[in-house]
């Protein structure tokens, strides 16, 4: 089971990361898209990234939730940091700090002798 909640972690993880990162390209892409240039490509491009990555991280956020036993309200604002740009780093880096990420491995069972 750590090897699992190891896993399902380091994609949380990685998750929210990259999830605050398409925040930051679909902004810059409505920067664009209702600035001066008019163009909107940003969005175009960053729109949809940036909705896979929303759907990946709120997936994950369950399967770390059940992993790591967390608590319903720990849960519910996990999944909503998702909506303002770059809470779920926040959200993960404070979860960290308070252990809700640990991957504890049992002891091993010592080996018979003889």
């Amino acid at each position: 089971m750590a090897v699992v909640r190891d896993k399902v972690t380091r994609l949380f993880v990685m998750a929210a990361i990259a999830e605050a990162i398409s925040w930051a390209g679909l902004l810059a892409g409505m920067v664009v898209k209702y600035g001066p240039p008019g163009n909107e490509l940003g969005v175009q491009v960053f729109g949809p990234i940036h909705g896979v990555l929303f759907v990946a991280y709120g997936v994950l956020v369950l399967a770390v939730a059940r992993v790591h036993r967390w608590s319903l309200l720990a849960t519910f604002v996990a999944l909503a940091c998702a909506v303002p740009p770059f809470a779920t780093v926040v959200f993960e880096r404070w979860a960290r700090r308070r252990g809700m990420l640990d991957v504890t491995e049992p002891a091993p069972e010592p080996a018979p002798v003889g």
